[in-house]
């Protein structure tokens, strides 16, 4: 079975057997406006940590969520996350997080 997460794409598709429960604590704690949750994610996606396979453009996504909701050093290490990639998966990530920020406000 797998689970595709909040459809961020590919690379969050995971085996429900090994979806690591701090990723889907994250994940809920994420939809309920805990800026640490996305934060968290970010680290998880930039280190391959928790299940995850380490993914730089979903890495921005979480970490310009949370810089965007005041998390400072979210910024620092989506800035970091950014010097490792292309202008066009910084395209994506920007996109991934403008689709979950819509589907965020019509789950509301």
């Amino acid at each position: 079975m797998k689970l595709e997460i909040f459809n961020t794409g590919d690379a969050a598709r995971l085996d429900a057997g090994e979806i690591d429960l701090a990723i889907a604590g994250y994940l809920a704690s994420a939809a309920a406006g805990d800026v640490t949750a996305l934060f968290d994610l970010g680290v998880a996606y930039s280190t391959g940590s928790n299940g995850v396979t380490c993914d730089l453009v979903e890495a921005h996504k979480w970490f310009n969520l949370a810089a965007s909701r005041g998390h400072e050093e979210a910024g620092w290490c989506r800035a970091d996350v950014a010097d490792e990639m292309t202008a066009r998966e910084i395209a994506e990530a920007q996109r991934r997080a403008r689709r979950w920020l819509a589907e965020e406000r019509r789950a509301a």
